[in-house]
């Protein structure tokens, strides 16, 4: 029997370096059972504390919209907060402020762009979503905290030559996609797999 997927959240930070796109990645310390050694975003499994955290900034309604179609407002609410808050353990950079050694993320700044669910057969699973944000709203120094190691800023077209897992691929070939369209431009794709190949809805 298939394990049930566990929730989790990416989020991919974004800049412009003389008009050139740039995104932030690591990779997966050898040692991680999932994903070892391969390039990925910060992010990863929603926590229990995550519902529970007030955000400085909620999330745009179109976006709640977008994710409350598979969930409810309150997962999609803890959703945006496991990217924020996994994305501030992992690289130093806060979206939103620190307070009384709380985070208070502005997930009004979280554009959500994908979705993908592993495939049945592997061992861990997840339910990710995926969420876009300029780097321009993200305050702190970047230093990572030893689970993505090689963490830095890359051109979009650096980051498709590097070892990534194909979701990772389709995200960043998202990115591109969407980096100069309005946010309510284009729908949230679903990347999963049916008989053993990739499918995208």
């Amino acid at each position: 029997m298939a394990k049930r997927p566990i929730d989790a959240a990416s989020l991919v930070l974004v800049r412009r370096v003389a008009g050139e796109c740039q995104v932030l990645m690591g990779r997966r310390a050898p040692g991680h059972r999932f994903l070892p050694d391969v390039y990925v975003f910060p992010g990863g499994r929603v926590d229990r504390g995550d519902h529970r955290v007030v955000a400085g900034a909620a999330l745009r309604e179109s976006t709640h919209r977008a994710l409350s179609d598979v969930c409810s407002r309150a997962r999609a609410h803890a959703l945006a907060v496991a990217a924020v808050r996994e994305t501030w353990e992992e690289t130093g950079l806060v979206l939103g402020v620190l307070r009384d050694n709380g985070l208070r993320p502005a997930l009004e700044r979280l554009d959500y762009i994908a979705r993908a669910i592993t495939p049945r057969d592997f061992p861990i699973r997840f339910h990710a979503r995926f969420f876009m944000a300029d780097a321009a709203y993200a305050g702190g120094a970047l230093r990572g905290n030893g689970e993505l190691l090689d963490l830095g800023w890359r051109p979009l077209a650096a980051c498709l030559a590097l070892p990534v897992a194909d979701i990772t691929e389709f995200v960043l070939g998202e990115v591109g996609r969407r980096i100069d369209a309005a946010p309510a431009a284009t729908a949230v794709p679903v990347f999963s797999y049916r008989g053993g190949r990739v499918t995208v809805r």
